[in-house]
């Protein structure tokens, strides 16, 4: 399983984070969030990422000028879309950047099914998106609520790897590890205050993920070997 911290604000965060074994660390670009961060706090933030630490960059309706400016002033990796962004809009702007990309579908249990979800999955797939992640709907915000979709609605035959986010923290992400999903993706279940991250719920969280690496490891200091 693979672990998304996102929501990044402090540099002794992100360097708590790497240590620990993450593998990708998420910066928000949307002025409304409490966790998004300046083109120039990113750039300090991105330099605490080592080598093979994916820098993902949540975006939601973010235009075309702007979204080229973030990519010449950030060095991310990955663009992930969280608004209202079509599969033809993600393709589009993904390309002019050119970034791999995955979007963020928020389900709703009143209005989904898994095959509608899975339907929505495989637009996005044809249009060119690495992975797709799924997150709790809400009606006026586009993700970080801290709340949990049912989980029956994630499809077992996605025609993309899955990544879940939505109300996961320690002492509930052991229940994912047999879900049909390749990464977990937290943020609030992790943190002191909004953008402020809990070294202990970080160093928890990666311990019940990551089981294999850290079976020799005391409860102070990761394990040295890899998972």
């Amino acid at each position: 399983m693979h672990v998304k911290f996102c929501g990044f604000t402090q540099l002794s965060d992100i360097q708590t984070a790497t240590q620990l074994g993450v593998d990708a660390v998420g910066l928000v670009f949307y002025p409304p969030s409490p966790r998004a961060v300046t083109l120039a706090q990113a750039q300090i933030l991105s330099t605490a990422v080592p080598a093979f630490v994916s820098v993902v960059a949540l975006v939601v309706n973010m235009p075309q000028d702007e979204l080229v400016e973030l990519a010449d002033t950030v060095p991310f990796d990955i663009i992930q879309f969280h608004g209202d962004e079509s599969a033809e809009q993600c393709q589009q702007l993904a390309s002019t950047v050119n970034k791999r990309w995955i979007k963020a579908l928020r389900v709703n249990a009143d209005t989904d099914s898994a095959a509608s979800v899975r339907a929505q999955i495989d637009e996005f797939a044809q249009a060119g998106a690495s992975s797709i992640l799924l997150d709790a709907y809400h009606q006026h915000k586009y993700g970080g609520t801290g709340a949990r979709f049912d989980w029956s609605l994630i499809p077992q035959d996605s025609s993309l790897p899955i990544i879940l986010a939505g109300g996961l923290n320690p002492e509930n992400i052991a229940a994912t590890l047999e879900l049909p999903i390749y990464a977990v993706d937290v943020s609030g279940g992790i943190e002191i205050d909004k953008g402020k991250k809990d070294p202990a719920k970080m160093r928890a969280f990666m311990k019940a993920v990551k089981r294999d690496r850290w079976q020799n490891a005391t409860p102070s200091e990761p394990s040295n070997t890899s998972s």
